[in-house]
């Protein structure tokens, strides 16, 4: 049997101390494909770091691994494209130097693409940031722009080697090769098909490219000439372009670094941008762009760059604001009450103008006579706004999305209208892996608003008492745990590691109850054995002074699981002074002690100089008393002289 896939690398330089540059190569010598079956061939650039004499020594002991040794010219179009001239595999597989593949990618994609007799096939990337909407589900026939392709322009895909071939299909040696490469992949294909449920490849730190404004121009210039030979013209070449236009072009034109661009290089930019924008985008092309776009697309077209750093200037803080306003547990399904609005970076909401039974945007900067009616009408926008919930693994990024009901919300005051999305998001941890159970650990809860705007924001944990009792979730059994971050953000827990960090994970929900001469520290507990679990003690150290620290027995009261938080009570001595056996003024950091190991938790105490005690979250230490502040300037003064 021949080679069924290859696998094309470039490298340059990875260090030799770089574990992320060995889990890629251990990745790819560890796939459960025969190694008769598969090839990996390294395109080395040159590197003067030693990579190359340790590939050569795996080669020497691996048939299936080949390094290409290349002078050095830094060209990673170059390196790939040398990689595939001599690749030999039914299919190629391109990935980066700091990538790394899941055990069985290679075997898991390859048996999809035969299946479907594929030219690409897209494996299931994590990168880090929010999850795809092309990977929602196994996609045999995907589409361009139904499934969402464009939003992965990068080379991670498998490649049928004669499709390849007979295509003639090279990176060009050129800024955004990727996106022309790609682009023209997709749009050639007879079939491309979509690997979801199955992570095929974590991406490691791509390069940020970020090419001098004539390069973008270029490049711009040379990915839509791949559009134009491929499709005819209409919606969908219209779509492709503002897809495009936006990503690579008109993004550069807002956020901090615009703003921290050097005048002359803003000017380029904006000069070129707007050739571009007079030569190849034709306000027709408008409607497929968000209304902030549409404003910088305006300006462009007006050629006023002062009032586009105006602009950016004015949206930055511009973001979203996620509220939880009810978790509960609906037998082993956790179901999370959510609301989500657009505020200003002041917290207030942003409003827009409602004329007609229409709503439009209002820019935050003098725009008269530069954007017109139909550009600002946001109310098709806004009809369409939903919600979306995904979670995602804090340690290995992998996420997924959530099943949300969502509604739009409305509220008018004068001729001024709030929008916002709310709804009701379910997590089934026995099948939110697209219909698998989640692995263990912490799983973050992010949200984001669809129709009016991009971002996406984290859940902050509200005020008002929450409910942060687990359950046992059925197939498999295990607990589960709605939990907030030491930044008070939401995440839910699957399989706490030990009954004591199950605790440490609600920790932040801490209060305390006031007894003469005592502190009552009460901790939740968000499931109780049916053992009770064994013996505690809530352990206080002291963060400055003389170190001293002291242990309390605490009590671990049961709850109702799914319902009610059970609760760790612990009986803290207090004093003016302090002392041996009892905490005096200070702040101090506690931890809970069962069967001789401490778990941080996630607060810690103060004490004023009158013994009243308050709860300060983790990470947040107290305003220094008066006496500690003339000392500082004491010191200050000293140094000064």
């Amino acid at each position: 049997m021949g080679v069924k896939v290859s696998v094309v690398v470039p490298v340059f330089n990875p260090g030799l101390a770089d574990d992320a540059f060995g889990a890629c190569v251990r990745s790819l010598l560890e796939q459960s494909l025969p190694p008769e079956e598969y090839e990996v061939i390294f395109a080395d650039d040159g590197s003067t770091d030693g990579a190359r004499k340790r590939l050569d020594a795996i080669a020497a002991n691996r048939p299936n691994v080949r390094v290409l040794h290349l002078d050095h010219n830094g060209s990673v179009a170059r390196a790939r494209n040398v990689g595939l001239s001599v690749a030999c595999g039914d299919y190629v597989y391109l990935m980066n130097q700091h990538d790394r593949l899941e055990p069985a990618a290679l075997e898991h994609m390859y048996g999809m693409a035969v299946e479907t007799d594929a030219d690409v096939l897209v494996g299931r990337v994590v990168d880090g940031g929010p999850p795809l909407s092309a990977f929602t589900r196994d996609q045999p026939r995907a589409d361009v722009l139904r499934d969402h392709l464009l939003a992965l322009p990068t080379a991670h895909k498998l490649f049928s080697r004669e499709f390849v071939e007979s295509h003639q299909l090279r990176f060009p040696d050129r800024p955004l090769s990727e996106p022309s490469f790609v682009t023209r992949a997709y749009l050639a294909a007879k079939v491309v098909a979509i690997l979801s449920e199955e992570i095929c490849c974590h991406l490691g730190p791509i390069e940020d490219e970020s090419p001098d404004p004539e390069a973008l121009f270029d490049g711009l210039h040379a990915v839509l000439d791949v559009v134009d030979a491929h499709t005819e013209p209409g919606r969908q070449r219209d779509r492709i372009y503002a897809h495009w236009y936006r990503v690579l072009g008109l993004r550069r034109l807002g956020g901090s670094r615009f703003l921290a661009t050097p005048d002359d290089e803003r000017t380029i930019l904006f000069s070129l941008l707007y050739r571009l924008t007079v030569e190849r985008f034709p306000p027709a092309l408008d409607t497929y762009l968000p209304v902030h776009l549409r404003a910088r697309v305006a300006l462009l077209r007006h050629g006023r760059l002062r009032t586009l750093i105006d602009l950016a200037a004015a949206f930055q803080g511009t973001r979203l604001r996620a509220e939880l306003r009810d978790v509960r547990w609906e037998q082993s399904v956790l179901a999370l009450d959510l609301g989500v609005e657009i505020v200003r970076a002041d917290g207030s909401p942003l409003r827009f103008r409602s004329e007609g039974g229409r709503l439009f945007w209002t820019p935050m900067v003098p725009m008269h006579g530069v954007l017109d009616q139909e550009a600002a009408d946001v109310t098709q926008a806004a009809d369409k706004a939903r919600m979306e919930v995904y979670i995602r693994d804090a340690e290995t990024g992998v996420m997924y999305f959530l099943p949300v009901t969502s509604t739009v919300g409305r509220a008018t005051v004068g001729d001024q209208v709030r929008v916002w999305a709310s709804g009701e998001a379910r997590l089934d941890v026995g099948s939110a892996a697209l219909g698998r159970p989640l692995r263990p650990g912490v799983w973050e809860v992010h949200v984001r608003m669809r129709g009016v705007h991009p971002g996406r924001t984290r859940v902050a944990r509200p005020d008002a008492p929450m409910n942060c009792a687990g359950v046992l979730a059925e197939d498999p059994r295990r607990l589960v745990v709605p939990c907030w971050s030491e930044r008070a953000e939401l995440s839910v827990c699957v399989e706490p590691k030990s009954f004591p960090e199950s605790i440490a994970l609600v920790s932040s929900r801490a209060s305390v109850a006031h007894q003469e001469g005592h502190v009552f520290v009460v901790v939740p507990v968000p499931y109780v054995p049916p053992s009770g679990g064994p013996p505690a003690e809530l352990v206080l150290r002291e963060r400055d002074g003389r170190g001293r620290s002291m242990a309390v027995p605490a009590l671990v009261e049961p709850g109702i699981p799914g319902r009610l938080a059970g609760q760790l009570i612990a009986k803290v001595p207090v004093s003016r002074i302090g002392g041996y056996d009892s905490i005096g003024p200070g702040s101090w950091r506690p931890s809970l002690r069962m069967d001789e190991k401490d778990v941080d938790l996630l607060f810690g105490l103060t004490v004023g100089r009158g013994g009243q005690v308050s709860v300060l979250p983790a990470g947040m230490r107290p305003a220094p008393s008066l006496l500690r502040r003339i000392a500082r300037r004491i010191l200050r003064y000293r140094s000064s002289r």
